[in-house]
């Protein structure tokens, strides 16, 4: 069980002892905390909040709804709903913030509160801060009960964010409807169930769902990683599908599985759609450091230049606009459009892919043959509580000291045209252990020599 405290919000297990795990006193502290920093902004007091499909996403929103509104701030709720749609509804209701209830990738037993500012965007480390500070403190001040906030459910952010997508200038849906795709979807028992179905069919899509019951009852592991998504693969072969699409829990990660049931690979999902958005706009483009240097190649290739950033979407989004990106995003499957918003987005990448699918003359196989076949092998070790990960990481730098390295987000380590990115994660007690090369069973090497290398160095 565990609970963790970050600057862009508060993530934590349901249940057991307060402080420890996301209980409902944590649920009041943090959004109370974040409620008086927006009110002390001299903020317009009115923030949109909405959830994923989770089984305590009720508990948790009726407890956010309630501090809210007993600071006095108005709250919109657009109810079950994706993470890209509240960061959308934000702007579109003209509020001083948001909060999506969700743990993303997280297993079900999860719940989390991301804050968002009146851009409908992660909010700063410097405001994040302030917000952890004030949860600290615990000083807060509520109103009057004249003073009490509005509550309004907002039910049209589904239809407009599916209007956004159709009528952004770069998605195409004459030329996929065209194609008349049959495309198999496992939306995980999450909201994914409401949003992607209603996009394909937008676009001319048959749709084969799986897991589609919204019970939060996560049918496997929730993270659109290869081993979790068999269940996908085998439809799209027995369905004779076109593709088949794969979204995390609050729809901000997409990943693609081609006709014969192999992976497109999440990383090269910005990779496709960058590819695309650059045959159309010249530009920049931005990744986090732990993605595919596949994207890099892309870039040159059209003429633009590419960026490295930091781990984590508040990172990815400032280094975008610092260079002006055109397109950008992480290699986990998240889509960062910056005309259309500052936030990964699945259902704007699925826009845009298909979009790009659809000038393809053959199917998905051949166009994942567009792109180079490397390899990333990612892995994580669970951390004790205690744990000086600093010291560890001090000690490895140390041991390949006469190769290039970069400490600004963990440690990362080149081998020639490899590399190995160790961190730790913003959302879970662990440490991740990303390694890429042309060759798998290098990259899988690489990624078990540094793992031995942290239990030494525990």
């Amino acid at each position: 069980m565990a609970l963790i405290k970050s600057i862009s919000g508060i993530r934590g297990t349901i249940g057991g002892k307060s402080g420890d795990n996301l209980t409902p006193l944590d649920v009041v502290k943090f959004a109370a905390a974040y409620g008086s920093w927006l009110i002390e902004k001299g903020s317009n007091r009115k923030v949109v909040i909405g959830r994923d499909g989770r089984i305590s996403g009720s508990m948790v929103q009726q407890l956010v709804v309630n501090t809210l509104t007993g600071l006095g701030i108005d709250v919109v709720d657009v109810g079950l709903s994706t993470t890209p749609t509240v960061e959308l509804a934000v702007v579109w209701e003209k509020a001083a913030g948001g909060i999506i209830i969700t743990a993303s990738h997280n297993p079900k037993e999860w719940n989390a509160l991301k804050l968002l500012n009146e851009h409908g965007e992660f909010i700063s480390a410097a405001d994040g801060a302030i917000v952890l500070e004030k949860a600290s403190k615990e000083d807060f001040n509520f109103v009057s009960v004249d003073k009490l906030g509005s509550y309004t459910v907002q039910e049209t952010s589904l239809q407009q964010h599916i209007d956004a997508i159709i009528n952004y200038p770069l998605v195409n849906p004459e030329d996929i409807r065209k194609k008349k795709y049959k495309a198999v979807v496992d939306v995980i028992n999450s909201t994914g169930a409401l949003f992607v179905p209603p996009l394909l069919k937008a676009l001319g899509v048959e749709v084969i769902l799986l897991n589609g019951e919204l019970t939060g009852k996560f049918a496997h592991n929730p993270e659109p990683l290869p081993e979790n998504l068999t269940e996908l693969s085998n439809a799209v072969r027995k369905h004779k599908a076109d593709f088949g699409i794969a979204v995390d829990p609050d729809v901000d990660r997409l990943c693609f599985v081609c006709e014969d049931g192999s992976m497109f690979g999440e990383e090269y999902t910005l990779v496709a759609v960058a590819d695309y958005v650059l045959s159309k706009r010249v530009g920049n483009t931005v990744s986090n450091m732990s993605s595919t240097k596949a994207l890099k190649e892309v870039t040159i290739k059209h003429g633009g230049e590419y960026f490295p950033s930091a781990v984590g979407e508040v990172n990815v989004v400032t280094k975008m606009k610092e260079v002006k990106a055109v397109i950008g995003g992480e290699g986990n499957g998240g889509i960062i459009v910056p005309d259309f918003h500052y936030g990964r987005d699945a259902l704007i990448g699925i826009g845009l892919f298909l979009s790009s699918l659809a000038t393809h003359k053959n199917g998905m196989k051949s166009f994942r043959a567009r792109y180079p076949d490397y390899f990333i092998s990612k892995n994580k070790i669970e951390l004790e509580n205690g744990i000086d990960v600093r010291a560890v990481f001090e000690r490895i730098q140390k041991k390949y000291k006469h190769q290039p390295v970069n400490t600004e987000d963990g440690l990362k380590i080149e081998f020639d045209s490899d590399w190995v990115h160790l961190r730790t994660s913003n959302t879970e007690p662990i440490i991740r252990i990303y390694a890429e090369s042309n060759f798998e069973t290098t990259a899988n090497n690489i990624a078990l020599r540094l793992m031995q290398d942290i239990k030494e160095s525990l």
